[in-house]
């Protein structure tokens, strides 16, 4: 990898299409959520608000077709079908290389915008857990990426000022997200690592 990661003492990674390979099953969840409560379904445009937990994805929909959705029924909807798929989330080589390298070098933690239960599934599915030293999900925070607080939660839990620690993201909100809390973002697209300094 041409980025180097010697000025940083922490590592933050985004979890959904940057570590763990759930965007796909994600959006068919979104499609079938799009069928049951009868709205249009854009699968690349909903895909691009990764990072953001389903209510408030419940809510652009909403904004966007200008309609009227109970955004708690329509979240929890989405969220058992995502649940009820069974995904099996393959880790995102790159990164997932750079995780298991970490260790002793850097302190490292998780910020997603995935609700906790789920979150915790996945990465112990895939035996992330005892590679992590903290994990700030979508329940740990009030504002949602494209706020800075999932990941100054995470530096705060890894005990790193946020000039130390450098972000992993894979969308524009994450990459924001990062920027706003005053962190470096390398962003990961096809196995494939691009730098965002702040």
């Amino acid at each position: 990898m041409s980025i180097s990661l010697d000025k940083y003492s922490g590592l933050i990674f985004d979890m959904d299409g940057t570590l763990l390979d759930t965007m796909p099953a994600h959006v068919e969840a979104w499609k079938k959520t799009a069928e049951h409560f009868n709205f249009p379904f854009d699968g690349e445009w909903l895909h691009s608000l990764g990072g953001m937990p389903s209510p408030k994805i419940a809510a652009e929909v909403s904004k966007k077709y200008a309609i009227t959705l109970d955004y708690t029924e329509v979240s929890a909807f989405k969220m058992a079908s995502f649940a009820s798929a069974n995904t099996e989330a393959a880790p995102i080589e790159v990164t997932h290389t750079i995780l298991k390298g970490s260790q002793g070098q850097f302190k490292t933690a998780i910020g997603t915008g995935s609700q906790r239960v789920s979150a915790m599934g996945l990465l112990e599915k895939n035996n992330l857990l005892p590679l992590l030293d903290a994990v700030v999900t979508a329940t740990d925070v009030e504002n949602h990426k494209p706020n800075p607080d999932t990941f100054l939660l995470a530096a705060e839990k890894i005990g790193l000022e946020p000039t130390q620690c450098v972000v992993f993201e894979d969308t524009e909100l994450g990459k924001q997200a990062a920027h706003a809390a005053g962190m470096d973002c390398i962003m990961v697209c096809n196995n494939q690592l691009s730098f965002f300094p702040v």
